[in-house]
């Protein structure tokens, strides 16, 4: 190589570097806008109160009763056999 293109390719790596390093000053976040705002969440209590009357009350339907569709006195209904 001669000396002239050493020159040359010393020259183009600066140029490429502060043309990088401007433009990547553009596109990436500083360190000072690097902070985002977030929400404060409130602590969990342990505490629990009553549930409300409205929906948990004498006259309420019971969910977890069994409930029996048919005449059908089976207690093992997979089993095969129908007793």
């Amino acid at each position: 190589m001669k000396q002239k293109d050493i020159a040359l390719i010393i020259v183009i790596a600066a140029v490429s570097a502060i043309i990088s390093f401007i433009v990547s000053g553009k596109i990436f976040v500083t360190p000072e806008n690097r902070s985002q705002k977030v929400e404060v969440v409130d602590k969990i209590s342990t505490e629990f109160g009553q549930p409300s009357n409205k929906y948990f009350n004498d006259q309420s339907i019971d969910p977890v009763q069994p409930i029996q569709v048919g005449e059908s006195n089976n207690q093992s209904p997979f089993n095969g056999s129908d007793q």
